[in-house]
């Protein structure tokens, strides 16, 4: 049962567990991940038995491969309709990560004489975790592949848990196919990740993983950053609402709003924040009322724990705890919401206007749905072109530019006892002999 709550009347402790929901020790988690990938690395045959020897007794790395037939199949499965509704979100998606790229070059004049620019290179090849083991998620497949291959990747290497009969679930093949990927396999959690990161069980060695999954797979790829780079460290997902009457909502819209965030998973969390004690009442008596209507109604019972309906002084303070809580999604549902843009600072996605859910930036509208959770907005962004590519400097000088800033170089040089740094200046600005 939700009840609606004063926002300056919480207690340190309330407010403390809404900020810090869903932070799971993940400790001890690593540590038991870290031995997974040990045994992996010493073992990889053994391992991927060990692991996936009740789904194929006989499992080989000649299994893991989609191979086109299972494509084919997968895509007959789905039907004409699902691969229609792939497209639609597909080409959105493209055309708002296509508008994200930046010229490929550029160059500027230091001082006279001294030229330097960056180039932009993307990463040869990425490994994308599509998650399927509670549920199929092909939605997941579009979103992180599509950027990688705008930004220019060439080599995408999707990875799924297998189920039963080991297939892979053919809502993901289907996407995954269709937005892009240039293999996909059939591996989870960490055998997935640490197979990805070392070039394990015939899997390409990747540059990069993303996609988010279980909290093992998170653990996972912790573990092994910095033999590749990850993604922001995925959690449960979250909803933070602020809204206020007359701005176009009815208080059962909200409600589904706040329960479409707490059906997720039971660490994923919910907050709803308002100036008008009536319309926090409506929405918690409209949200009690579907609470066992939903065919996750266990899921939500738990995660009500990290929900709150909350009714605030002022829209400064709703807003001064939404940059506290730094959510992965934020709906303003405000009276030209807009206008209220610049007050944001740390959130993953914000969805402006009664008319723009969450659910539809979840699936369709373009904008990436892989977002920082946890906090973690107040560091990270969500996924983009930009994360499948690198930056690189370069620098030229003429002779008489060297010579210009030659002083600068070589002081700096000597004062941090680099004395052939020096040198290689020095020798570059003599003056001939004679």
């Amino acid at each position: 049962m939700l009840v609606v709550e004063k926002l300056s009347s919480l207690d340190s402790n309330r407010r403390f567990s809404l900020i810090n929901r869903s932070q799971l020790d993940i400790q001890r988690i690593i540590f038991e991940t870290k031995i997974i990938l040990e045994r992996l690395l010493a073992d990889p045959l053994t391992e991927l038995s060990r692991e996936y020897g009740s789904l194929k007794p006989d499992v080989s790395p000649t299994d893991l491969l989609v191979g086109a037939e299972e494509i084919e199949r997968a895509n007959a499965q789905v039907g004409k309709s699902f691969l229609e509704t792939l497209k639609v979100a597909a080409t959105n998606i493209r055309q708002f990560h296509q508008a994200q790229l930046e010229r490929p070059w550029w160059l500027t004049e230091i001082q006279p004489g001294l030229l330097a620019g960056r180039v932009t290179r993307p990463l040869a090849r990425v490994g994308v975790y599509i998650p399927g083991g509670r549920a199929a998620y092909p939605s997941s497949a579009l979103m992180n592949i599509i950027p990688a291959q705008v930004a220019g990747v060439k080599e995408i290497v999707a990875i799924t848990p297998p189920s039963p009969g080991f297939l892979a679930r053919p809502e993901i093949v289907a996407a995954a196919s269709l937005a892009g990927a240039t293999q996909i396999y059939k591996l989870g959690g960490a055998w997935a990740v640490g197979s990805l990161a070392h070039g394990l069980l015939g899997l390409p060695k990747v540059d990069k993983i993303v996609g988010p999954g279980s909290v093992w797979v998170t653990a996972a790829k912790l573990a092994v950053y910095g033999l590749v780079d990850i993604d922001s460290p995925a959690g449960p997902s979250e909803g933070f609402i602020i809204v206020e009457p007359g701005a176009g909502a009815e208080p059962e819209v909200l409600a589904w709003d706040f329960l479409a965030q707490l059906e997720h998973d039971p660490q994923a969390a919910a907050v709803l924040v308002t100036t008008s004690e009536t319309l926090a009442q409506d929405v918690a008596k409209a949200v009690n009322l579907e609470l066992d209507s939903l065919a996750r109604a266990a899921i939500v019972q738990e995660s009500l724990k990290n929900a709150a309906i909350l009714v605030a002084d002022n829209l400064d303070a709703a807003f001064d705890l939404a940059n506290e809580y730094a959510p992965e999604h934020l709906q303003l549902i405000l009276p030209d919401p807009f206008s209220h843009l610049g007050r944001i600072q740390n959130a993953g996605s914000v969805f402006l206007g009664p008319h723009s859910p969450i659910a539809g930036g979840d699936y369709a509208t373009g904008p990436n749905h892989v977002l920082p959770t946890g906090g973690a907005a107040r560091a990270f962004s969500g996924l983009s072109v930009d994360g499948f590519l690198r930056k690189m400097t370069f620098q030229q000088l003429t002779s008489q530019a060297l010579k210009d800033l030659g002083p600068t170089i070589c002081s700096l040089a000597r004062a941090e006892g680099l004395l052939g740094h020096a040198k290689s200046v020095e020798i570059r600005t003599r003056e001939p002999k004679k």
